[in-house]
């Protein structure tokens, strides 16, 4: 079986957790059975595209956000850029204001 199921469920849970959902409540939304959301975001099932849309807009995200630079070249600066916007797409804007704070640091640092 191919790894897109297994990415695709790790994003659905990243954002899931981002949301401050249980599985419960993100079924609910999705109008999906909760079993269902955990064989997603486990990568157990290989999912429809209305299922993972369901997903999606209950979570409040657009459904690219899911497939976005799925097969991009792990040692690209694109790829790289690309998982760091994501991961921090999820968090609070606080978080994010902190990262920064953080990242200005650790290049001022490295600058040395």
């Amino acid at each position: 079986m191919s790894d897109l199921p297994k990415l695709i469920g790790e994003r659905i849970r990243k954002y899931r957790k981002a949301k401050g959902l249980s599985q419960e409540e993100l079924a609910h939304l999705a109008n999906l059975h909760t079993t269902y959301i955990g064989q997603l975001e486990r990568g157990e099932k290989n999912a429809t595209l209305g299922s993972v849309e369901k997903v999606a807009n209950a979570l409040g995200i657009p459904l690219e956000n899911l497939f976005r630079s799925i097969h991009s070249n792990p040692d690209s600066q694109e790829y790289t850029l690309t998982r760091i916007v994501t991961r921090l797409q999820t968090r609070s804007i606080e978080d994010q204001k902190i990262f920064l704070k953080l990242l200005d640091l650790l290049l001022d640092w490295k600058d040395l």
